[in-house]
């Protein structure tokens, strides 16, 4: 797995042109012309599949649980021959990676790109009627700007060296081969309409890199994240404007120079890295589409640090992106409709626990390790993807405002004359632990919440119980309502062959991943200026 380097070095740069809004207010608006972004067919959405995870799941456990959640792309951070096996049962494709630390090699030799091709790519390539086709891309390296800045001379050479021995084989089936970058190498990106690229990589790396994404029919991928938008925006940007959340018009931010209203920092993101790119004049550039390899919002973080880091923002923003994508098809602002919308992978499958770092770092995925949902996704209507809809789920756990008494009298109701099956919550199993009343109280009120079917009333218990969407499930715990949601899926011994992760311990704002690389760490640059924000009568975000 090569380095991960999330969109925290530098992706909330929105806020360093506040400052000059009131004089963009006064331009005349020009009127920029939308890029090519579009993709070849539908736009789809994705998830991305980090290792770091305690007991993962087998190869093939995996892909019954891909096939359960009606997944069929995702994006690896290597190119695993046996999670590619697996997968060529399962129907889904990969984009599979070449982790940062081999890129020297590759990028030093053609030989030695050819090699790992023939070796990694052409097995699962559908060279033949006998050879599955699974690899719908190659991403070399990630984030390397930033998260491996001395490798950056050979990038460029390792995707050229293999892309020349992928185009020797002769697929039927070309398969692209490019790089996610970060964010961070789009400067001043709001408004949109003045991003450009960072000087220092503009004409010696991005400029010939979309020349030979254009020549090649390959994809800009990007690694975009609103979360660190809002984070670094210190206020200016609203939640609701990152979550995809609808804002009255007065509070839309609107680009002052083409009077372009962006109704979610998503598409304002984009916008700003197609007039980067037009900015540019690459050539061919224009019309190289962009995918976006990795975008998410973390479910947990430390309380004071990651305010924003919780369940429900968690559920709204995938949930609503996968709406956005799947349903909406809006493409942009600056490229509006669906031939133009990006495709995105959501970042991650699985919470990895076992990732060092703030809090945040190990809570990123839509899913425990064993298969439960982390949050309930809003999926319904999404064309079947994530079979685990979980729309109409609910838990009975012990009302926060609820008096102690209370819910210890209500708890041994449920154990007792309720009948609700409390054996999970006694000394040595699974749901002993924490030791208190309330968490003890809430698996007995799920137990019998679900055992009634969730009946209306069945969660009073004279006001110590609540009805949540948010599945309390936690460590090795999981409720009655979580076991109902896991044989729901029929993915059998891939919802049950592991434990749950456990939080990571840590505190910080900004994201660090350093993936497996033994050697190598993430520089985090932090570059945020503290802006004024002056509220005018123009609309922008405030």
């Amino acid at each position: 797995m090569g380095s991960r380097s999330r969109g925290g070095t530098g992706s909330g740069l929105l806020v360093s042109l506040l400052l000059s809004l009131l004089s963009l207010h006064h331009r005349s608006p020009v009127l920029v012309s939308a890029a090519g972004g579009g993709n070849n067919g539908e736009p789809y959405v994705g998830v991305t599949i980090g290792t770091e995870v305690t007991n993962l799941l087998s190869p093939s456990d995996l892909a019954a649980f891909l096939r359960a959640q009606r997944i069929t792309r995702v994006r690896l951070y290597d190119a695993d021959p046996r999670i590619l096996s697996a997968l060529a049962s399962s129907g889904a494709r990969a984009i599979v990676g070449v982790p940062n630390d081999e890129l020297l090699a590759l990028g030093s030799s053609p030989s030695t790109a050819a090699a790992w091709v023939a070796r990694r790519v052409l097995p699962f390539a559908g060279v033949n009627s006998t050879t599955p086709n699974v690899i719908s891309a190659i991403a070399v390296g990630d984030e390397v700007p930033t998260a491996l800045p001395s490798a950056l001379p050979v990038l460029l050479p390792a995707i050229r060296s293999l892309a020349a021995a992928l185009a020797a084989a002769n697929l039927s089936s070309p398969i692209p081969v490019s790089t996610p970058l970060p964010f961070s190498v789009v400067l001043d990106p709001f408004p949109p309409s003045q991003a450009f690229f960072n000087q220092s990589l503009a004409k010696s790396f991005v400029a010939p890199l979309l020349a030979h994404l254009a020549n090649t029919s390959a994809p800009l991928m990007l690694n975009l994240y609103p979360y660190y938008s809002l984070m670094q925006s210190n206020g200016v940007i609203p939640l609701d404007n990152a979550l995809f959340r609808p804002l009255p018009p007065s509070l839309e931010m609107v680009d002052p120079n083409t009077l372009l209203h962006y109704t979610n920092v998503f598409d304002a993101m984009l916008d700003a890295v197609r007039v980067a790119v037009r900015n540019l004049n690459a050539t061919g550039g224009a019309g190289v589409p962009i995918l976006v390899t990795e975008t998410g919002w973390p479910s947990y973080g430390d309380k004071r640090a990651e305010p924003y880091a919780t369940k429900d923002n968690a559920d709204a923003y995938n949930s609503n992106l996968i709406k956005h994508v799947l349903e909406d098809k809006p493409g942009t602002p600056m490229a509006p409709g669906a031939a133009a919308q990006s495709s995105a992978y959501i970042y991650e499958l699985f919470n990895e626990d076992l990732r060092p770092g703030p809090v945040s770092e190990a809570n990123w995925g839509l899913f425990y390790g064993n298969g439960t949902p982390v949050y309930l996704l809003h999926v319904s209507g999404a064309g079947g993807f994530l079979g685990n809809d979980t729309t109409d789920r609910s838990f009975c756990v012990a009302a926060d405002d609820a008096d102690e008494k209370a819910v210890q009298a209500a708890m041994d109701w449920a154990c007792g004359p309720g009948r609700a099956d409390c054996t999970a919550i006694q000394p040595g199993q699974g749901c002993y632990m924490p030791n208190d009343v309330r968490s003890h109280a809430s698996y007995a009120f799920d137990a019998y919440y679900q055992s009634q079917g969730r009946a209306a009333g069945s969660c009073y218990f004279q006001g110590a119980g609540m009805v949540t969407t948010t599945d309390p499930s936690h460590d090795n715990c999981l409720f009655p309502g979580s076991k109902q949601l896991s044989n729901s899926t029929g993915s059998g011994s891939a919802n049950n062959t592991m434990e749950h992760t456990s939080d990571a311990q840590g505190s910080a704002i900004w994201r660090l991943r350093t993936g497996r690389e033994k050697g190598f760490l993430l520089f985090l640059r932090f570059l945020l200026s503290v802006a004024v924000v002056i509220v005018m009568d123009s609309n922008f975000w405030t």
